[in-house]
């Protein structure tokens, strides 16, 4: 970092990035020789998954810029957006995404030394910022909230109020933070443009905003932790991951909305730059042909759309990088017991209800009789045969 130029630690910051709001903040700084404090920050919901590479990637990317970089662990938030994470349950996963992120960052090459985690709850109960929630409800429309955090809230009939706070923390978290600029998803668009109007009504500066683009999911839409079938675990095993891999959708010839060359292009690809040797190699072994080595997305996507780079040689060169770029992850999980206690205590497993036996309503032994007359009426008595009428109730010839 220290033989890189003001515009070479420019353009690797914002490398990859879909958008950056007020460049000029980051620019500003580094033509001062300063280095851009730069805060992400992730709620601790549901389980880390394989989409947390990709900001993972852009944090290693940022530290080489020579930024200093804080990752929140926004343990409040998870509890405000609809009780995503119960309260009882917040500490324990806001410790095992500590866990589980400083892994995904250390298998790309991250030295986490240079990283600061702070928890939310570590200073968002303090009567500064409280009051500073207050003051900024009072300047601001429901509305306001509401669009903020469209798309990063979990939406709802009758929603919690809990979630029109939810931005108004992740707004004033830029100040009590002290940073230069927020890094997220592009999701997170509505919110950052928010928080350069908000902040000004408390006498607060306004931040520059870096927004990485969204990788689509396996089945094609957003890598959720709430989708099993869109995301693959930290902790899958090797055969579930070549699993989930197959049955991921690739469309032939098809590069947009690809979420497996989407995952080479944000993650793997840079994963392996990161490690030294940025390729991926696609084994054609079984059709006796050279194997294909691309080390620019550009060159996938073009013989992908050619049918030279087909699903069926695809899939397994991802499985294989993949596997390997999760061993270490999985390798630190089993060599502590303390991580593992963490996860039980974070996400307990769910106790399966027992199914309650159902009484069968066996009727009347009469075909419509249902279940008997109420109020203990005697049932109607069947006429002797040979007496009134036949059997079926006809006259007697």
């Amino acid at each position: 970092m220290a033989t890189m130029t003001a515009e070479e630690r420019f353009a690797l910051i914002k490398e990859n990035l879909e958008e950056i709001l007020n460049p000029e903040i980051i620019e500003g700084i580094l033509a001062e020789g300063r280095n851009p404090r730069v805060y992400w920050g992730t709620a601790t919901t549901g389980r880390p998954h394989c989409g947390y590479f990709v900001p993972a990637i852009k944090i290693a990317q940022l530290l080489h810029a020579g930024c200093e970089v804080t990752i929140l662990l926004a343990d409040i938030h998870g509890f405000l957006d609809n009780l995503k994470a119960p309260l009882e349950l917040v500490e324990q996963r806001a410790l095992f995404y500590k866990r589980g992120v400083t892994a995904i960052l250390e298998a790309v090459g991250v030295s986490t030394d240079k990283l600061k985690f702070v928890f939310g709850s570590s200073y968002q109960k303090n009567a500064d910022y409280v009051m500073d929630v207050y003051r900024m409800c009072s300047l601001i429309s429901e509305n306001d909230a509401k669009r903020a955090g469209a798309e990063i809230v979990k939406q709802s009939d009758n929603a919690p109020l809990s979630g029109l706070l939810y931005p108004i923390l992740q707004v004033l978290d830029e100040q009590y933070l002290d940073v230069d600029a927020q890094f997220g998803g592009l999701d997170q668009r509505k919110l950052f443009i928010a928080a350069k109007d908000w902040l000004p009504k408390l006498g607060y500066k306004e931040r520059a905003h870096l927004m990485n683009p969204m990788v689509p999911g396996l089945q094609g839409g957003k890598m959720s932790a709430s989708d099993p079938d869109s995301k693959i675990d930290l902790l899958d095993p090797p055969e579930l991951v070549a699993k989930k891999i197959k049955k991921a959708e690739a469309a032939p010839g098809v590069t947009e909305g690809n979420g497996i060359l989407a995952f080479a292009e944000f993650v793997l690809l840079p994963a392996a730059g990161l490690k030294g040797k940025r390729e991926l190699v696609v084994t054609r072994e079984r059709d006796g042909l050279e194997p294909l080595v691309y080390t620019k997305i550009s060159q996938m996507h073009e013989d992908y759309k050619n049918d030279i780079l087909t699903p069926q040689l695809l899939k397994p060169a991802i499985t294989k990088a993949l596997q390997d770029l999760l061993a270490p992850i999985q390798a630190a999980y089993q060599a502590s017991p303390e991580w593992q206690e963490i996860t039980l205590k974070a996400y307990p497993p769910e106790e399966k209800k027992k199914k309650e036996k159902k009484v069968k309503n066996k009727g009347t032994r009469y075909p419509g009789g249902g279940a008997g007359p109420a109020g203990g009426e005697s049932l109607p008595v069947r006429p002797a045969e040979g007496a009134a009428g036949t059997p079926d109730g006809q006259p007697a010839a």
